[in-house]
């Protein structure tokens, strides 16, 4: 498979999974709606394109999978710039169809009324991502496309769960979309940093508990040798 048919399926996945999930945010009633619909979009996404890269289409889903050592570091830098890529795409063409201030209202906002402020929504969205992202760990070595299947509930379940706290961003290419293209940047950092947490623990519950690997030291030196590797290999290639 080339290169480039990865990175469009990237592009592409990301681009469904956030266009029905902040389509749903704009012309939905309920937080049932939203889950159903951003749960879904991701199947529709994986069944469509999952076998071509992996099925990402979330950046802390491919952080997971590259310090778990399913994609290399190169790729892990590609699938995140199609990532990005493709929310943007799918914001600015929710844009153009509503209005850009409208956009804005689909950015995930933490429930500072309910008692919902920076420090509790960084941890509310660490533990969501943790959620997610440990399932499709799990499942991502499934034979079959049913694995699909549980992905997409987890991820229904994730926002069901978390939307009355944070907005569920649990995909940083989704917040800084509509972020972007909405103005609104409140509590941004919380969308970035807090996903990125959940994924390294994430990674690390399912070294431990579904691997039984408690040595995880080795594999952070693994981790760093293939980025130290590959980088070289770029060097080499441009001189």
């Amino acid at each position: 498979m080339k290169i480039f048919q990865k990175f469009a399926a990237e592009f592409l996945g990301t681009f469904i999974l956030v266009g029905g999930s902040i389509g749903a945010v704009a012309g939905a009633d309920s937080v049932l709606s939203v889950g159903l619909a951003t749960g879904l979009a991701f199947m529709l996404a994986l069944y469509a394109l999952g076998g071509l890269a992996g099925g990402y289409f979330n950046p802390a889903v491919s952080l997971a999978m590259f310090l778990d050592r399913r994609i290399g570091f190169i790729d892990m830098l590609g699938y995140w710039v199609m990532q990005v890529a493709g929310a943007i795409a799918a914001a600015a063409l929710l844009a153009w169809i509503y209005t850009r201030d409208f956009l804005g209202y689909t950015y995930p906002a933490l429930q500072r009324g309910d008692g919902i402020n920076e420090l509790a929504g960084f941890f509310a969205e660490a533990v969501l991502t943790l959620v997610l992202v440990f399932a499709i760990l799990v499942l991502a070595k499934g034979e079959g496309h049913a694995k699909y299947v549980g992905m997409g509930v987890a991820l229904t379940v994730t926002v069901l769960v978390g939307y009355m706290m944070t907005g569920a961003g649990v995909n940083p290419a989704r917040v800084f979309a509509p972020a972007l293209l909405g103005g609104k940047w409140d509590g941004f950092w919380v969308f970035i940093a807090g996903p990125a947490l959940g994924a390294i623990v994430a990674w690390a519950l399912y070294k431990i508990i579904i691997e039984g690997d408690i040595s995880l030291g080795d594999d952070v030196i693994a981790v760093k040798d293939s980025v130290v590797e590959e980088t070289r290999e770029v060097i080499d290639e441009i001189d």
